[in-house]
């Protein structure tokens, strides 16, 4: 399927003095695939060496030698000899032979014509383990996630519905049967999630337990890479954070309510080596004063949701059930479904060019507690933005948000068709005003140009004021 990372990497292969690339990003979200599908476009004969299967290529890579190292994957493809001018280079599972990532260094000082690509699902441990010197400045990093819900619909050849959510002005007169249609197409979404076998398996119309069975089979791939970085008592404790998201997701986490057997040290060591593999997300409260958001976070208030919301399913065990009962039931955790399918579309909404971040806001009191569900940044304005599964919901805290922050726009997504209103509110003694602009899900990945469009077209002349710094 087409993947939006497509654009990105022919950006890439197009620059006059191109740097080797490093493709990151947990298992099985379409990194083969997605380089596969981009040498065959741009007709690229491709050299792919999956080096889980030829570790040989270890022992070459100690010389730093690039003419050796190709004359090995030569020899290993059997395609005749590579060609700068018409061929592609793919290191895959680059983690088993990370000395690899060091030569890419040499790969672009010597053989800068040559494209070279490396990806690998657990990067972040062979960085993390070995003491080798990277090739800083000498490569790219690009991060790739999960099929987001607009590639979804365009796996599903729904053009039409695309062309509506990208080209929706706040105002505009959204069809009902189109509402309707995309709220139904959303609903398959949640189940099926961003995983591309998942995805793949759907839009062949197969169903509902052939999907959630490509959803096991990655749910068990992923705790068996588990055992590749942790033993005993420590392999415990990161299936423990895996089972937790099944009722922890969306919440403040503490400690106890992972593992009540470990030590806190000892969780937080399990969580950081849980994000590395990629399959948790971390969303870390910002005091939320101003941009950047990552100068007020704070690392040890934070919320976790799942990589992938088809992974989330698995872990809530949301099987057995008929394929009429999935689309008709009413899920007692549809408020936290809600969430993580917006979690995830931001988080991987920015540029692959640099890692995924995103932050929520909580305030904590006695008489006052409020919590934001995210925070968008448009230009340097700073957006509270809620998350309903339904078609109502308190708006307290975005209202708490504006009055203390001093900032005038707020978003919520629920199942009501977009709108645009201003909402008074009275906070004590104090009248807060509020623009509200509320988009169904399904125009998320419109979001951010919507909120511009909001703020007057151009968010620069409309920045953020804290009221009371935090």
């Amino acid at each position: 399927m087409k993947r939006r990372y497509e654009a990105y990497l022919s950006t890439w292969f197009e620059k006059t003095r191109r740097k080797p690339l490093v493709i990151r990003g947990a298992r099985q979200v379409g990194k083969s695939t997605l380089v596969r599908r981009f040498a065959e476009m741009r007709g690229l004969k491709l050299f792919e060496v999956n080096l889980e299967r030829h570790p040989v290529l270890r022992e070459v890579s100690e010389t730093l030698d690039p003419g050796k190292i190709l004359r090995e994957v030569e020899f290993i493809c059997n395609q005749g000899r590579i060609d700068p001018s018409d061929s592609l280079l793919f290191l895959d599972e680059v983690q088993e032979v990370p000395k690899l990532l060091q030569c890419l260094r040499y790969f672009y000082e010597e053989m800068p014509e040559l494209p070279v690509i490396a990806a690998g699902s657990l990067l972040e441990f062979a960085l993390a383990e070995h003491s080798f010197p990277m090739p800083v400045g000498r490569v790219e990093y690009f991060y790739v996630g999960p099929v987001s819900w607009e590639e979804f619909l365009e796996a599903n050849e729904e053009a039409l519905l695309l062309e509506w959510l990208r080209n929706y002005a706040t105002g505009d007169t959204f069809p009902l049967s189109a509402h309707e249609h995309l709220i139904s197409l959303l609903r398959d979404y949640l189940l099926v999630g961003g995983m591309p076998e998942a995805v793949q398996l759907y839009v062949e119309g197969r169903g509902f337990d052939e999907i959630f069975d490509a959803q096991e089979a990655v749910y068990q791939t992923y705790r068996d890479d588990f055992s590749k970085y942790a033993q005993g008592r420590a392999l415990v404790r990161l299936q423990k954070i895996l089972d937790y998201l099944g009722q922890g997701a969306g919440a403040k986490v503490k400690y106890s309510n992972v593992d009540r057997e470990s030590q806190s040290r000892e969780i937080r060591q399990a969580l950081e080596l849980i994000q590395k593999a990629g399959v948790v997300l971390s969303v870390p409260h910002s005091h939320a004063n101003g941009v950047p958001l990552a100068s007020e976070a704070d690392d040890k208030v934070f919320k976790l949701y799942c990589l992938d919301i088809g992974l989330y399913n698995r872990i809530c065990r949301l099987e057995g059930l008929s394929e009429r009962s999935l689309r008709d039931a009413r899920f007692v955790n549809e408020g936290v479904l809600a969430e993580q399918f917006v979690a995830q579309q931001f988080f991987f909404a920015e540029t692959p060019k640099r890692p995924p971040e995103l932050y929520y806001w909580l305030r904590e009191g006695r008489a006052n507690n409020a919590e934001v569900d995210f925070l968008r940044r448009i230009g340097p304005a700073v957006i509270p933005v809620e998350v309903k599964a339904g078609k109502g919901g308190s708006l307290k805290s975005l209202f708490q948000f504006s009055e203390a922050k001093g900032g005038g726009l707020a978003c919520r997504f629920d199942l009501n068709p977009p709108g645009r209103q201003m909402i008074r509110h009275r906070i004590q003694d104090r009248e807060v005003t509020v623009e509200l602009l509320s988009l169904p899900l399904y125009l998320c990945g419109q979001a951010d140009r919507l909120l511009a469009d909001a703020l007057g077209g151009d968010p620069e002349q409309k920045p953020l004021r804290s009221r009371h710094a935090e």
